[in-house]
């Protein structure tokens, strides 16, 4: 990665292997599925990749790539008409970053768009704002969804 000015450029290459990991966790966790997580992070890696120019000058590139990514897991979940986490199995993370696996097992209970909500904005920090155009919802709905979402956790985890 290059510092040019206050512009950051990096190669795909180097996003792809730093991002690629987190993305991954991300999306398997607020989907319940690992494999299906791989699939869409993967598609949404080529996406990236063909508009690299365009994706590496947004602010937060990973969030871009964590709502595509979530998308077209929705998309194949859909297309496999597997729409409950009741029968997933848990998600085998070994990441010395999550403290409380509890935390994880939580986030995976919430209802689909909170949990897609509380991952964008504390995992990719992407702002309400960012939440907004990225799922094309109004900033309402978004804070509805953080409100409720932190709300769920809050009681789930005391």
């Amino acid at each position: 990665m290059e510092e040019t000015g206050q512009l950051r450029v990096e190669s795909f290459e180097g996003f792809y292997r730093r991002v690629w990991d987190q993305i991954h966790r991300a999306v398997a966790v607020g989907i319940g599925s690992v494999d299906v997580a791989s699939e869409a992070v993967d598609e949404a890696m080529v996406r990236v990749y063909e508009r690299w120019t365009k994706v590496s000058a947004m602010a937060n590139p990973e969030g871009w790539v964590y709502t595509t990514a979530m998308n077209r897991a929705r998309s194949l979940l859909r297309r496999r008409k597997f729409r409950s986490n009741s029968h997933l199995p848990e998600i085998p993370f070994e990441d010395p970053q999550v403290v409380d696996p509890g935390l994880i097992n939580a986030i995976r209970r919430l209802p689909f768009h909170q949990k897609e909500a509380i991952v964008a904005r504390y995992l990719f920090d992407m702002s309400e704002a960012q939440m907004s155009e990225a799922f094309n919802l109004p900033k309402g709905t978004i804070k509805s969804r953080l409100h409720r979402g932190l709300q769920s956790l809050k009681e789930d985890l005391s």
